[in-house]
């Protein structure tokens, strides 16, 4: 099952796609998209959907799984976020692949299997869990790679659950 995570972000957005191979993972493609802060607010989430769309398009991922929010205390950067967030949850949708979300809580006990985890101990188990000789350059990469891991173990649950 190839799966693309997705860290949403309006200046800087994080995605990971992975294969999964019975119980392992092998990493396909991760970086990030960012939007330059001169550009309209329309076209900077125009670019994060014509990038996810071009991700899609080349790579085929079979689900996405998003992070959900956290509260942030900057309302206009929480809007933006969100608009990101919306933006990546369209894309999914129009590219007609299932789409999943998960807290920043669901993730962390997916990868490191407890749900208060430091960000470094997230970032050291992904490295460990795809084989990586080193961490992603980028932490907004990295944490999508951890949201797809999350769905990669989360499959058998849903399955059981009637998900898919």
């Amino acid at each position: 099952m190839i799966i693309l995570g997705i860290d949403p972000g309006y200046a800087t957005l994080g995605y990971g796609i992975i294969h999964k191979i019975g119980n392992s993972f092998k990493p396909i493609t991760y970086g990030v998209i960012t939007t330059p802060p001169e550009f309209q607010p329309s076209d900077r989430l125009k670019k994060i959907y014509d990038s996810l769309m071009e991700l899609i398009e080349t790579h085929h991922p079979e689900v996405m799984a998003v992070e959900e929010l956290f509260f942030n205390k900057n309302v206009n950067t929480a809007i933006q976020v969100g608009q990101a967030r919306g933006v990546a949850l369209l894309t999914g949708a129009n590219a007609g692949i299932s789409v999943f979300e998960y807290t920043p809580l669901q993730v962390k006990q997916g990868v490191v299997g407890y749900g208060r985890a430091a960000k470094n101990q997230v970032r050291q188990m992904v490295k460990v869990l795809l084989n990586l000789s080193e961490l992603p350059g980028k932490a907004d990469a990295a944490d999508a790679l951890a949201v797809a891991i999350c769905h990669g173990h989360s499959v058998k649950m849903i399955n059981q659950l009637g998900g898919y």
